[in-house]
């Protein structure tokens, strides 16, 4: 059995894009794996689909407080980076660069708080907010996927889409990557950048709970009951397999029995694959995308069916 690789550890920008440049100019190609940390299998499916597609392997670990909003309280995202680094140690091929930056983003005498080495620490601000937001100040461009973000997790977290949309684009930026593995971003296709971006299907538990940092929050009892969201997702997928159509009779039907089992439904939407654009009727192939409350946990989950 080979030994554990140490990656290289990065938290600078320039020395980050120093390392990415050097490396291309031998010819190398990049996989990057864009996470918050607390790594899971899920991250590890991850980094062992980017092996499939370059050959040096970046990792990120960074809380972007950018898609945080006032109420959300970035503090208490579950964080364990030397953990997380022994579990990038034993990953088959190995990882080259963790990049796990003190800050991305220009604060403009704003706090906020930041990862560094497993610990946070505080910076000048209580968040990242725009120059033209009240009391904003500091970092003023973010990317925003208009359409995107009126649905989905954009209800309810209205910060949430532009603040991802804008952290992945600083990544690509600073990264230089050919590859980038995570769920697939409209961005991309739209601003033009040169990452080929690879989708990968949820990882789950053996029970079929969606695998996610999260998950840490719930009791056992709480995570028994959660498991109403991948098993409502199953048996929307058999019921229009068998013919219904109809996305209000299914979306009434999950809602229904996530919330019997003691849950919070923030959304349940059924959207275009491509697009992501809510449809009515199912005649293409849709993902059923939902995200829900158990105590602490907002969880998300969804199923790919296609008709």
């Amino acid at each position: 059995m080979a030994s554990p690789q140490e990656p290289l550890i990065i938290r600078d920008k320039q020395e980050m894009r120093k390392w990415s440049r050097s490396m291309k100019t031998q010819g190398k190609t990049i996989g990057l794996v864009p996470t918050m940390g607390y790594l899971h299998k899920g991250h590890i499916s991850l980094i062992n689909e980017a092996h499939k597609h370059a050959q040096l392997i970046v990792v990120s670990i960074y809380v972007n407080p950018g898609q945080f909003s006032t109420s959300e309280d970035i503090s208490t995202y579950p964080s364990d980076f030397n953990g997380d680094l022994n579990k990038l140690k034993c990953v088959n091929g190995g990882v080259d660069v963790v990049f796990n930056p003190y800050n991305l983003y220009d604060y403009g005498g704003s706090n906020v708080e930041r990862e560094n080495g497993g610990k946070r620490e505080k910076v000048e601000g209580k968040m990242v907010v725009s120059c033209v937001e009240e009391n904003g100040g500091g970092h003023e461009t973010w990317i925003r996927v208009e359409n995107l973000e009126k649905g989905l997790c954009g209800k309810s977290r209205p910060l949430f889409f532009r603040g991802v949309a804008t952290v992945v684009s600083k990544l690509f930026n600073i990264v230089e990557p050919d590859v980038a593995v995570f769920g697939c971003l409209i961005q991309v296709r739209d601003l033009d950048f040169s990452v080929k971006v690879i989708g990968s299907e949820i990882m789950r538990e053996d029970d079929g709970l969606a695998m996610s940092s999260r998950n840490v929050y719930l009791s056992k009892e709480e995570r028994q009951k959660a498991l109403s969201i991948s098993r409502s997702l199953s048996k929307a997928k058999h019921a229009m397999e068998k013919g219904i159509i109809n996305c209000e009779q299914l979306r009434v039907s999950l809602i229904q029995t996530v919330e019997e089992a003691g849950g919070k439904v923030d959304y349940a939407e059924i959207v275009d694959q491509h697009t992501l654009e809510v449809v009515e009727e199912v005649k293409n192939p849709v993902v059923f995308c939902v995200a829900a409350w158990f105590g602490k946990a907002r969880l998300l989950d969804n199923i790919e069916i296609n008709v």
